[in-house]
């Protein structure tokens, strides 16, 4: 038996709503608590609360759903001490495991089966300061990039980033809309305007179920 633990503010059954993932059945692992305060952030119930969970409980729930793809996230999953051993016992029990990652912790320490998710936070977001940008370098062709943006100036920004550091040579890049402030097809249209070699993606579980836990 594991005697390690984690917060855990809830374990459920889903579609993958984002990443090449997308539509895939996957049970989703969502930790507690998170250093960062994003101004769009649609997941601020599990900033608290939660419940303490050993490992043997965790992988238990997990296996109940009968699902072979994984997403731990959060909050911030690495800002938990087992976090990172927690996702070496799901990848040991033979999951296809992806990590949700803000960017504001190191990744380089992630299991190298799993699949890291890593978010740049833009200016917009109001948590540019906290990027570790030595994340960059640690990233490999089996991780993903991700920007949420919150309008034209977060686009232009990210785009110009995308351009002078080369990072969809490190890993493929997600272009993501911010649900209330950016349509979707204006981000479209910028994208293939600029010819971004980017993937657009929209949050599909919000489009199936709107904003809530759970899902």
């Amino acid at each position: 038996m594991n005697p390690a633990s984690l917060r855990i503010t809830e374990i459920f059954y889903s579609l993958q709503g984002e990443t090449s993932r997308l539509g895939l059945p996957t049970v989703f692992v969502r930790l507690t608590g998170c250093p960062l305060r994003c101004g769009y952030c649609d997941s601020a119930y599990a900033f608290h609360g939660g419940k303490t969970m050993g490992f043997d409980e965790i992988l238990a729930e997990v296996a109940r759903h009968g699902a072979r793809t994984v997403c731990v996230t959060g909050g911030e999953p690495l800002a938990q001490k087992h976090s990172l051993a927690f996702l070496t016992a799901l990848c040991d029990a033979g999951y296809d495991v992806s990590l949700e990652t803000s960017g504001a912790l190191p990744i380089a320490d992630v299991d190298p089966r799993v699949s890291r998710i890593l978010d740049i936070k833009t200016p917009g977001s109001g948590e540019l300061e906290k990027m570790h940008w030595d994340n960059l370098a640690a990233l490999t062709p089996k991780d993903e990039v991700k920007f949420v943006l919150c309008d034209r100036a977060d686009y232009e920004w990210a785009r110009d980033l995308v351009r002078q550091r080369k990072v969809n040579d490190l890993a493929p890049v997600l272009f993501s809309p911010v649900w209330e402030t950016l349509p979707p097809a204006d981000l479209a249209a910028w994208v293939l305007e600029d010819h971004l070699p980017v993937r657009m993606q929209v949050q599909l579980h919000k489009i199936l179920w709107g904003e809530k836990p759970g899902v």
